[in-house]
């Protein structure tokens, strides 16, 4: 099969190339899915550099969701993933589904290919009335979104929430998970078009960071958030703590400036704040699944009744990765896909 392949260092986006490799094995619990459209993500940039290496036993290729069709089962029941047993589910019928179903999945590797194996619990339907190059931008913000915002960050309706970057794909799936939620959501990116396509999102105040870096006084004149949800990192967290409510959520599923922060641990006590963060990768089969599930039960339903819009803004070729990891390193808007 064809698959997208690194070449040196990495270090630029013309490194990306077009070669080929046997197709993966379906294991027992596993489907193989034959590739419609593959999902271009930030981590996937770091990986090509060499600064975001696979967890142990994940596939080592590039490309975390995927949009396909399923061309083998396997529904023998695999060995268990961890002692904890969390989301094992009886795999003797497949799960229901069958050979030709159209499918998208959060992978664990391997997506810039044409076809990937899959943990059968980690499928979901395509939505109604997405097409498979949207449907290919939704698993990883869907699933990172939801367990970082609504399980780790506890978002309520009534609360409010700021995200920075609403101009990605986390940022636009946290404003319309976050005004489905019932929340108010407050979001920053740098600059006019950025702004308003966060604002089309349905955000309730939209902060530009161009021209005014601190956000913190508007944030404290909306009223504070009761959550934070940054991909940003370094300064911006002890800005974040200065935005947050008593009993606030800091939630960290990014660091796009740096890792390390100086925080002033006497504002976290006295506001009582939680500071927390997820990766999706580094998570156990079994807890893929259990999300996955959850995602299905909590999300379907608000993306099939049009609450949750696909934010799909280009679709490049296979043989056009390089181009596509330019535009993610690039300004943008939204999500990127790849057509395998």
């Amino acid at each position: 099969m064809r698959v997208i392949s690194v070449r040196g260092d990495g270090a630029n986006p013309s490194d990306l190339f077009v070669d080929e490799a046997p197709r993966p094995e379906t294991g027992p619990g596993s489907v193989l899915i034959r590739i419609s459209h593959a999902g271009v993500n930030r981590p996937d940039i770091l990986q090509r550099r060499g600064l975001y290496p696979p967890p142990t036993g994940a596939a080592p290729g590039l490309g975390l969701e995927v949009s396909g069709w399923i061309e083998a089962i396997n529904p023998a029941l695999p060995p268990p993933s961890s002692s904890e047993g969390v989301g094992r589910l009886k795999l003797s019928d497949g799960l229901g589904w069958r050979v030709g179903d159209a499918v998208c999945a959060l992978v664990n590797g391997g997506g810039y290919a044409e076809y990937v194996s899959v943990d059968l619990r980690h499928l979901l339907p395509i939505p109604a009335g997405w097409s498979m190059a949207q449907a290919a931008s939704l698993p990883e913000a869907a699933l990172t979104v939801y367990a970082n915002l609504i399980e780790h960050g506890g978002l309520q309706a009534g609360e409010t929430v700021l995200v920075h970057g609403g101009n990605s794909g986390i940022g636009a799936m946290t404003i319309q998970l976050g005004k489905a939620w019932g929340a108010q959501v407050i979001a920053t990116a740098r600059g006019a078009d950025k702004c308003a396509f966060a604002s089309s999102l349905g955000a309730d105040l939209v902060i530009d960071t161009a021209a005014d870096e601190d956000f913190v006084a508007a944030v404290k004149t909306a009223g504070g958030a009761d959550v934070v949800l940054d991909i940003v990192a370094g300064d911006y967290v002890p800005r974040n703590l200065l935005c947050l409510n008593m009993k606030g959520r800091m939630v960290q599923v990014g660091m796009g400036r740096s890792p390390v922060v100086e925080l002033d641990l006497r504002r976290v006590m006295q506001k009582q704040a939680v500071i927390t963060g997820s990766m999706l990768r580094p998570r156990s089969a079994d807890e893929k699944a259990r999300l996955t599930a959850k995602v299905h039960e909590k999300m379907w339903p608000l993306i099939e009744a049009g609450a949750i819009k696909p934010v799909l803004a280009e679709v490049f070729a296979f043989e056009d990765a390089g181009k596509a990891h330019t535009w993610m390193e690039e300004s943008h808007c939204g999500k990127v896909v790849m057509q395998a």
